[in-house]
């Protein structure tokens, strides 16, 4: 039929999960610096929210977050993101004397290399970036606190983008912060596709990304948020019958299909609510409500805030 009303209207090339959610995220405060280290040297980074980034460029050395039972060790050309927000120590050997990263680090320019015990046997880039949406936490929650990537064609790309974005913030030219903030996006991008392509998620709607059939059907939630969406309409969606569909989400994303569309409904009110100054009536329509009092409801129920409430607290 060619009425747009009655088809799927789900556009998949112009829309995608994983760039929506990110882009709700707005990651922004980049401080990216070098280091060129050499001898015993140990860094602590206290707990911050935010992500960590690190490329090691030669050399290699250990990774630690202070929860974790075992280091992680990292060698020339590994690239790790850490979105835990929990306090994280990079050395090359357990005894050298802690010092405080960011002390130390802050006393280079952003882009600039700082060289530590006169460098030479460990070099690399690191640094973070700060996450502006409303609830970026809540969202890296299905993301591992520590991806690792290690394969030769990701960590190629995310190295050439930290060195990009390195050379954004050392030499700011006019559009700079508009490369820098798309360039951060990036590399979240490159390293979850890594970790998708090569490591099994933990329950969550990043899992589902990796199986078609699911991906599918968030592609289509996400295209066209405010449809009034039908557990039918979105097994057909993904090509699988309706109980087969059901069950297969819960098991990957750990919920029903309609609680994780409602759960993103709300996000986007959320940063709507926030963020502009549309009213509540319309807000509600944005995202697939006719009655106000049914969106104040579903919005309680998962933001634990009225709507007037969230937005006078904004």
């Amino acid at each position: 039929m060619r009425d747009g009303r009655n088809i799927y209207r789900y556009r998949p090339n112009l829309m995608d999960p994983l760039s929506d959610i990110l882009r709700l995220m707005r990651p922004c405060g980049y401080g990216f610096r070098g280091l060129d280290a050499g001898g015993d040297w140990a860094l602590a980074f206290t707990a911050a929210e935010g992500v960590l980034c690190f490329a090691i460029e030669t050399g290699g050395c250990w990774l630690r977050l202070v929860d974790a039972v075992a280091p992680t060790r990292l060698e020339a050309g590994d690239v790790v993101l850490l979105t835990g927000g929990g306090a994280v120590q990079l050395y090359s050997g357990a005894t050298a004397e802690l010092r405080d990263a960011a002390e130390f680090l802050s006393r280079v320019p952003p882009g600039e290399v700082a060289t530590l015990n006169g460098g030479g046997d460990c070099r690399g880039i690191g640094g973070f970036f700060s996450l502006e949406g409303m609830d970026g936490r809540g969202l890296l929650a299905a993301v591992p606190s520590v991806v690792h990537v290690r394969s030769d064609t990701s960590k190629t790309a995310l190295y050439v983008g930290v060195q990009r974005l390195m050379s954004e913030l050392r030499d700011p030219r006019p559009g700079s912060e508009l490369i820098a903030s798309h360039l951060a996006q990036a590399l979240l991008v490159e390293a979850l596709r890594a970790h998708l392509e090569h490591a099994t998620a933990s329950q969550s709607w990043l899992a589902a990304l990796s199986v078609p059939t699911l991906r599918r059907a968030l592609t289509a939630m996400h295209a066209d948020v405010a449809r009034r969406w039908t557990l039918q309409d979105l097994a057909a969606v993904a090509g699988m019958s309706r109980s087969s569909f059901a069950a297969r989400f819960e098991q990957v994303t750990g919920e029903t299909p309609i609680a994780y569309l409602t759960r993103w409904r709300m996000f986007l009110a959320a940063d709507r609510l926030a963020t502009s100054g549309r009213s509540l009536a319309d807000v509600a329509a944005s995202v697939g409500y006719d009655s106000e009092s049914a969106f104040g409801a579903a919005f309680k129920r998962v933001m634990n805030s009225s709507p007037r409430q969230y937005r006078t607290r904004s």
